[in-house]
Parts: C-alpha cells; sequence; structure tokens
C-alpha cells in the first residue's frame, strides 16, 4: 500500500464513524474551500490544501514520498522523537519499518489540532443542546486551546523524520471517532442501568482491560457504582476536553453519565456540583481502541505489519 492510500483510507473511514451527519461534513469542507477561494498573496500560498478534501486539521502525511510502499508501520500513541530514533535503529538491526505512524498530532497538525474541536457542535445538538449556545461555548474554549498549543516547537520530530529520512504521519481524530461510534452502539445497545454495570462493560473490553493491568483502566470519578447510569454520553472525540461550562447543559439534556478518556481538574470541578456521573475509561486504553479499530478497517483492505509501540498495543477483532 502506498503512503497515499493509506492516509487516504484512514480519512474515509474517518468520515464513516464521525459523529456528524454526512451533510455536515460537506459543509464543513465546504468552508475550507470557500476560504482558500477567498485567499490571496502568501495567505493562498501558505494555505494546507489538504483541508479541502480532509476534514480532520490533526491527520496528516508529516514528513515523506506519498508514493512510498509501505508494508511495516510502527504505531504507537506519542511518536514523538525518541521513537523515531527508535524506528532508526531498529531497521539498522534488520527490521525494515517503512513508516512511523503516530495517534497524537504532530507537526502542523498539532499546531492546528483545535480545528476539529468543532465536531463537538454536532455531538452537543445529538443531546438536544442548541447549535448556538453549543458554538458560542466551544468557540471560547477553541480559542484557549489555541493560546496553549501556539507557542509550542511543533516541528521538532518532524525535523529529526526529515533528516533520518523516516516516512512520519499522524492520525487522531480518524481513530477517535472509531471508539466513540464503537463504545456509544455499546452502551445503547445493552443499556447498562447502574455505574457498576457500565464499568463491567469497559473492563470486558480487551483494551481496557490491559489498562487495568497497568493501573491505567475505567473508574469511576463522579458517581458510586450502585448509582443509575441514566443517558450515557461518550465523550471521546473532538480533539481534546471541551467546554467547561457545558455541564449545566448536558445535565439539562438528561445526560446521567458521561464516559470519558480524561477530566481535566478545571473540568473535574465544573461536573462535580451538576450530578452528573463521571467515568473515566482510560486515555491510553482508550486511544489504543481507537487507533485498534481503525487498523482493522485498513488491514480488511491490504494487509500490513505493525510494530507497536508507545503506549499501543495491537489487539485484533
Amino acid at each position: 500500500m502506498r503512503l497515499i492510500d493509506l492516509y487516504r483510507l484512514v480519512v474515509k473511514r474517518g468520515i464513516a464513524n464521525d459523529p456528524r451527519t454526512a451533510s455536515e461534513i460537506k459543509d464543513s469542507l465546504k468552508k475550507s474551500r470557500g476560504e482558500f477561494r477567498k485567499s490571496k498573496g502568501p495567505d493562498k500560498k501558505a494555505f494546507d490544501r489538504e483541508a479541502l478534501a480532509n476534514p480532520y486539521a490533526d491527520t496528516r502525511i508529516l514528513y515523506g514520498d506519498p508514493d512510498r510502499d509501505v508494508k511495516t508501520v510502527m504505531v504507537g500513541i506519542d511518536m514523538e522523537m525518541p521513537e523515531i530514533l527508535a524506528a532508526d535503529r531498529l531497521n539498522d538491526k534488520g527490521e525494515t519499518i517503512d513508516l512511523v505512524m503516530a495517534h497524537h498530532p504532530e507537526g502542523a497538525a498539532w499546531a492546528k489540532f483545535y480545528d476539529v474541536m468543532r465536531i463537538q457542535v454536532a455531538m452537543l445538538k445529538k443531546l438536544g443542546i442548541s447549535a448556538e449556545v453549543a458554538e458560542e461555548m466551544l468557540k471560547e474554549r477553541m480559542a484557549e486551546v489555541e493560546r496553549a498549543v501556539a507557542p509550542a516547537n511543533h516541528m521538532r520530530s518532524v525535523d529529526i523524520a526529515r533528516l533520518l529520512d523516516m516516512p512520519y504521519m499522524c492520525c487522531h481524530t480518524p481513530a477517535d471517532n472509531h471508539v466513540v461510534t464503537y463504545l456509544q452502539k455499546l452502551f445503547d445497545r445493552k443499556r447498562p442501568e447502574k455505574l457498576s454495570q457500565v464499568l463491567g462493560i469497559l473492563k470486558s473490553i480487551p483494551e481496557y482491560f490491559d489498562g487495568m493491568k497497568k493501573n491505567a483502566g475505567p473508574r469511576i470519578l463522579i458517581g458510586d457504582p450502585k448509582k443509575k447510569a441514566g443517558k450515557i454520553f461518550v465523550d471521546m472525540t473532538g480533539g481534546t476536553e471541551g467546554p467547561k461550562k457545558i455541564f449545566p447543559r448536558l445535565s439539562q439534556a438528561g445526560v446521567g453519565t458521561i464516559v470519558a478518556m480524561h477530566l481535566s481538574e478545571e473540568h473535574f470541578k465544573h461536573a462535580k456540583g451538576e450530578h452528573i456521573n463521571v467515568i473515566i475509561a482510560g486515555h491510553i486504553a482508550s486511544d489504543t481502541l481507537g487507533l485498534n479499530l481503525l487498523l482493522d478497517a485498513v488491514e480488511r483492505v491490504e494487509k500490513l505489519k505493525i510494530v507497536p509501540a508507545s503506549g499501543f498495543v495491537r489487539i485484533k477483532r
């Protein structure tokens, strides 16, 4: 499989599992095309043209010839300088790694990953929260995340990949879309009544059981095992945590339990007083589940040799 074909397939599978409707995704791409048409001079030359066909700013080929054949991929959650150096070292020892694939965004994809947070508006709309309220709250949160990532040295790992001539890509939201779709369908089908049952479902999933063995598995953050779960909202895509002020709205929308990858201390404080249960599934375990589901879809098209690293464990279904 060529690198460009792998990249396009990843994006395609991300779209297939996106919580937005096809129309909403089409509108997002249409907006990017409109911005490109209106841009001039340096802005037009620097415009990220991948945004014209790929709705995920956090998923890109970061370095490498798009036509390069890929057979062996080193996959991990955070694939940065140490992992790229390790891939190069493994090749010196006889391995044949053709591509390093990171889950978390790097390079230019990291610099603008906040753009995918727009997905959260569609998720909140599905819960009955008005688009106007969701967009206003998200606007503030996106600006906060943008300010946080702006000072970073985004290109460090990409420069190492270039110096070592190691093809490099990242795949964030397409994988996260898979875990959200998978878990939400699972909970909707099984309809657990109590938090203990929600926890039991998570623990039965191999990636979360593996997380338990590493002291990073599912746990109840807010609530009690005997409490009723109510309406379950799986909140694991859209770049990062959403607006801190959204919890009262979720409560009003009838959400009884949030199942999330993680929750910051500030978000925890805002959620605690809103009588919403919160279950933390585990960050790395959730990322691993999303990547495994995505790789299963990829390997139904063409088999790859996967070399797991950086917290990722390959589990096939």
